[in-house]
């Protein structure tokens, strides 16, 4: 039986989220027994509740390639989490109503823990109200922090640009150091794993020595223990770059950079932790200082994105429909690393009740013993994630990057649906 499929891009969208998307629609493009249309959610989820449901076959196969090296969520992404059916039936039930609508029984949603969290609860819907569907979780998250896979798409681009970033921004700190700046802070973004800041250390090797120092989620912050390390730094190398979490936490527990603001999923929306740091430095070591926010800049630059990244998101996308056609549901394909070096990787995967709402932070043998640092068993695991260059092509001196026309599919329900 030919049905068709739902897709939506969900949450923070990245450097090669799109690229999972291309293998989902190329994959399911060749099997036109199986899978009709591939209709993309309008802005995530929120398309299939407002019945805005985007015909991807009407985009031609020079856009649908042309995604795989174009950033951010061309179909649209939201920050939605949907409740459970007993608090909330309403939704599920609206859910349903589209999906018949459109005969749709493939449901990929592309996306982090809450994500998977939402993928969960469409299987068991399936289950529990007979409507067959078959609902598959696409992992993609900067943070790398879902279980039971090696590591996430999204991750290895994002580590690219802040090692770079930091190793760039260091050379510069250090030429001026002797008469002006001589500490650079570059906040990064991870909310309780500090996987992006880890890979700021990546800055530094043997061939290119940098003082650098991490400042992790996982290792709660000692103002006195930091200020020790930071002088040491600027005395022995005249300078010093600071990588921080915008996660990390006082010795009390509490963000250094929470305002009291939650965002739609009831998470502490943080960032301005780098200004708070520096601020810091400044009053107790009374060193001149710039810092930075990497924010957007991090999780968009495909311009620097690691090829590693690119090829895995396509393989996830691929293996996603794969697995839906060999009849599973609520899984998620998984990158299993079966060698460092040199470095190989195949695909698994995993159950969704393993993954929802559960985080894999920084193992703390990951991290050195004094807590502002990488060892060297968490830089192996970090270098081949970042490998290999796949540059998007150039116009005029600028990425050329796709828009597809995003054409919806009419309505079939009479009904409007207020979120």
């Amino acid at each position: 039986m030919t049905r068709n499929a739902f897709y939506a891009q969900s949450g923070g969208v990245t450097a090669v989220i799109n690229a999972s998307a291309v293998g989902i629609i190329e994959t399911a493009r060749g099997h036109p027994d199986r899978i009709g249309k591939v209709l993309a959610g309008k802005n995530g989820i929120i398309g299939a509740f407002k019945e805005e449901l985007i015909d991807t076959s009407s985009e031609p196969e020079s856009v649908i390639s042309g995604l795989r090296h174009t950033p951010s969520g061309a179909f649209g992404s939201c920050r939605y989490k949907l409740k459970s059916l007993e608090e909330n039936q309403r939704e599920y039930t609206r859910l349903i109503d589209v999906f018949a609508a459109h005969d749709i029984g493939y449901f990929f949603y592309n996306g982090g823990g809450d994500s998977a969290d939402t993928c969960l609860k469409i299987a068991q819907l399936s289950r529990d109200l007979g409507y067959p569907i078959q609902a598959i979780h696409v992992p993609k998250t900067v943070d790398n922090d879902l279980p039971h896979t090696d590591n996430c798409p999204g991750f290895g681009s994002v580590a690219k640009y802040i090692a770079t970033s930091t190793r760039e921004a260091s050379f510069d700190v250090a030429s001026m150091s002797s008469s002006s700046t001589k500490v650079f802070v570059l906040e990064v973004m991870g909310r309780h794993a500090g996987w992006i800041a880890a890979a700021g250390a990546l800055a530094s090797d043997e061939t290119t020595e940098i003082p650098i120092i991490v400042l992790f989620p996982e290792i709660p912050f000692d103002r006195a223990r930091f200020m020790t390390e930071a002088r040491s730094k600027v005395e022995q190398y005249g300078y010093l770059s600071v990588v921080v979490s915008e996660g990390v936490r006082d010795q009390a527990g509490k963000f250094l950079s929470d305002q009291g603001v939650v965002d739609a999923f009831g998470h502490a929306q943080l960032g301005g932790v780098g200004p708070v740091v520096a601020n810091m430095i400044k009053q107790d070591l009374g060193y001149k200082y710039h810092w930075a926010v990497a924010d957007y800049l991090q999780r968009s630059a495909r311009h620097i994105a690691s090829k590693t990244d690119i090829d895995q998101a396509y393989a996830l996308g691929k293996a996603a429909v794969e697995l839906a056609l060999d009849g599973a549901s609520s899984v998620m394909p998984t990158i299993v690393r079966t060698s460092d070096t040199p470095y190989r990787w195949k695909i698994g995967s995993a159950e969704l009740d393993k993954i929802a709402n559960m985080e894999k932070t920084v193992p703390r043998d990951f991290i050195s013993e004094d807590g502002f640092s990488i060892t060297d068993k968490c830089r192996s695991y970090l270098l081949p994630l970042i490998e290999g260059e796949d540059y998007p092509p150039f116009s005029r001196g600028l990425p050329d990057y796709v828009r597809p026309r995003n054409q919806l599919v009419p309505k079939r329900l009479g009904s409007e649906f207020a979120i």
